[in-house]
């Protein structure tokens, strides 16, 4: 699988061009939904046909990435070398801001192991992104029992990552602008340790790409905001997990304040 992204950093060149498409819909969030649509149609297709692998997938979020850049994103990436480390797998655990990094981390993780994410039930139902979201395994909660929904993490999440398969987790449940230490549950953390594994804490700030008032993925983009990813060193669980909880959440903050949450 092609690595996109060699270098443990990345900026998007200044030089980077818009998009025809943006251009001609003059810089409104149009262009941009109309060749995400594009995308997300091409990778239905072939989750369909049985076709959509975790090759497609790195290719499919790729695109993502470029027609970001191309209706004028501008990403700030570090600590990528983070990513290749010799682990068979990983659980990653990361803020949740917008649509971006769940379209995004595909394309970053997925060239170094296999990975996928805990996910509401209700978006593997979509009629157009959930059979793409289906062919991925993702482990999918109700969100209406908190200790059914922690039972079937842990034993599912156990499984996968036992297989070699990485998993995202997103403590905050939903997206948040602002980062609420208080809502951020230790979920991660809890499978991590059950599963024996290592945890990589991310750090994101996304709000390029906001959310919309009636359907939450169809917001607006900001041109002004950069989008900055910041991928921590693998950390193993000790005791309860506790202090490396609290880790995780200093350095989401520390990340928010240096880039001016």
């Amino acid at each position: 699988m092609k690595d996109n992204f060699p270098s443990d950093t990345y900026d998007t060149p200044e030089d980077t061009s818009r998009v025809l498409v943006d251009r001609l819909f003059l810089g409104s969030r149009v262009g941009f939904y109309l060749l995400h649509l594009k995308v997300v149609l091409k990778a239905r297709s072939c989750a369909l046909k049985n076709q959509y692998d975790d090759k497609g997938w790195a290719e499919s979020s790729f695109k993502v990435f470029r027609n970001l850049e191309g209706c004028g994103a501008r990403f700030h990436l570090e600590g990528l070398h983070n990513l290749r480390g010799s682990e068979k797998s990983l659980v990653f655990i990361s803020n949740h801001m917008s649509s971006t990094e769940t379209q995004v981390f595909p394309c970053l993780i997925a060239p170094y192991r296999p990975v996928t994410f805990i996910v509401k039930e209700s978006l593997v139902r979509m009629p157009i992104f959930g059979p793409v979201m289906r062919s991925r395994n993702p482990i999918t909660v109700g969100r209406k029992n908190p200790r059914e929904d922690m039972q079937t993490v842990l034993t599912r999440g156990t499984e996968l990552l036992s297989q070699g398969i990485s998993i995202i987790v997103f403590p905050q449940s939903t997206r948040h602008i602002e980062f609420m230490p208080e809502k951020f549950n230790s979920l991660g953390i809890k499978l991590a340790k059950r599963a024996g594994v290592r945890a990589l804490p991310v750090a994101i700030k996304t709000d390029f790409w906001g959310n919309g008032r009636r359907l939450k993925d169809f917001g607006p983009l900001d041109r002004s905001k950069p989008i900055y990813m910041l991928f921590g060193e693998p950390m193993e669980i000790h005791g309860n997990g506790r202090e490396q909880h609290q880790f995780i959440v200093e350095f989401i903050q520390s990340q928010l304040q240096q880039w001016g949450d």
